[in-house]
């Protein structure tokens, strides 16, 4: 199957709308974040007519542009400095310059490990979803989930390790 024999976008985008934006809700955690998200989405297939190459089910295809398009919003969020802190004191300014260069330290690590490694490790350890959780949404058995989680966390620490 080519980009030819893909359904119309607007056909997609009514059959899938609601499921998408259940798994962006479930990803990002915010209904505002998940609509732009989705809209996103599904505007960029319309005018980029996305490539399809029918290796897998339209709906596989589509809900991996949206779980990679949610954790990258996810990840840009998080860069921007939009996510919610912990109320408390306010850390101090050389607290604060220790902690931005601790966040740009592992991001710099999160960026080097594989595509498959970063989603994993940012939906477990950064958004708290389980296991099975993490398969469902990503379509891997958990066994997988859980391996590759165990070789993203190792690889991440040597990567942190070498820039300390």
């Amino acid at each position: 199957m080519d980009a030819a024999t893909l359904p119309p976008i607007s056909d997609l985008y009514r059959q899938h709308r609601r499921r998408a934006l259940a798994i962006a809700r479930k990803i990002l955690g915010d209904a505002d974040e998940a609509e732009d998200v989705v809209q996103d989405v599904f505007s960029r297939l319309y005018s980029k007519h996305a490539h399809f190459d029918g290796r897998a089910a339209t709906t596989t295809w589509l809900h991996r542009i949206l779980v990679n398009s949610s954790i990258n919003s996810l990840r840009s969020k998080r860069r921007r400095g939009k996510l919610e802190t912990s109320p408390g004191e306010s850390p101090t300014p050389d607290e604060q310059l220790m902690n931005d260069e601790r966040h740009e330290q592992f991001m710099y690590a999160l960026r080097q490990l594989s595509a498959q490694h970063q989603q994993i490790l940012t939906l477990r350890e950064l958004r708290g979803y389980s296991y099975p959780e993490i398969a469902r949404m990503l379509g891997l058995p958990e066994g997988t989930v859980k391996s590759a989680l165990n070789r993203g966390r190792t690889r991440l620490h040597q990567l942190l390790r070498q820039r300390a």
